[in-house]
């Protein structure tokens, strides 16, 4: 009896001793050596694994950056969380320089509330928006507008957006938003769009995404960008407004914020954000060059009479 456990316990050691130097030989025959400036990188990240950055988490943008630093440069590359200082020290780890972006931030481009497009049919399947974009028009007669589920409040990791119970469209917190864009990717109609944040803040939108002819869109929106050309008419020097698909688009590059499309909009489709209150325009005052020219009344002359 004790030869036969002697003897199991012996063959049991072999197979193990056996299984050992296979997967060592295997370990050191197949082994894939990392570069260890991925870790350090990956260090200084923020580990939000948003993908805004367009890989697949803060490791896979890590090992892009060091394949990146290869080529002596990181140019196209941006943590869109950690903003410019994280960049920084990215470039710092790499020996490499990095240039300055431009903050961004992410807008809803919808203008349609309550108010401006009334609710036509009530939905009671389940409170998503991709569920309802494949399902039907939602719940106003508007195909390109917010549907109003909140589906990129629930993509948001930072808390940078939140659906407003009055107007029934969502609202981006700006100082909160990290422009990663996943509630750009959860919205099934494409309305939220990351943009340059601007000076100050500052930047002029075209609050719409309705394509259809303005007869159509004015039905159905009363806020809605009928594609009537007149603010690409005002801004001809600068070129920043084009009209394709009977929608205007404000370029954020070209654009000079002069306001004057927002002034020319007659559907008010147009909104600037961040700026001034508008100062109210002064009366002209009377002076010796125009007093000609106003109006003055004149007497009635009586008939003569006769004699």
């Amino acid at each position: 009896m004790v030869n036969v456990i002697l003897i199991a316990v012996c063959v049991l050691g072999l197979i193990g001793l056996a299984s050992a130097i296979i997967l060592y030989v295997v370990s050191h025959k197949f082994a894939v050596h990392e570069d260890p400036r991925i870790g350090q990188v990956s260090s200084v990240l923020p580990q939000a694994n948003c993908g805004g950055c367009g890989y697949p988490g803060c490791a896979g943008f890590a090992a892009a950056c060091v394949k990146a630093a290869d080529g002596g440069s990181l140019e196209g590359k941006l943590c869109p969380v950690g903003g410019q200082p994280v960049m920084q020290q990215v470039a710092d780890i790499l020996g490499l320089s990095v240039e300055a972006s431009a903050p961004k931030v992410a807008v809803v481009r919808c203008n349609g509330t309550c108010e401006n497009r009334p609710r036509l049919v009530q939905f009671d399947g389940v409170k998503s928006c991709r569920v309802q974009q494949m399902t039907g028009m939602g719940e106003t007669g508007c195909g390109f507008g917010c549907l109003g589920c909140g589906d990129c409040v629930s993509k948001c990791q930072f808390d940078a957006i939140r659906m407003n119970p009055e107007t029934g469209l969502p609202e981006v917190d700006e100082e909160k938003c990290t422009a990663c864009g996943a509630c750009a990717k959860a919205c099934p109609r494409g309305i939220i769009e990351i943009r340059l944040k601007g000076p100050k803040g500052r930047r002029v939108v075209v609050l719409c995404n309705n394509k259809d002819k303005g007869a159509v869109a004015n039905k159905v929106c009363k806020a809605s960008c009928i594609g009537c050309g007149k603010c690409v008419k005002t801004c001809e020097k600068f070129q920043a407004i084009t009209l394709e698909n009977n929608l205007a688009h404000i370029d954020a590059e070209k654009c000079k914020m002069c306001r004057k499309c927002e002034e020319a909009c007659p559907k008010g489709a147009i909104h600037g954000f961040n700026f001034p209150p508008r100062k109210p325009k002064e009366e002209e005052p009377v002076t010796p060059s125009n007093q000609n020219n106003l109006s003055t009344p004149t007497k009635e002359v009586e008939p003569s009479k006769a004699e």
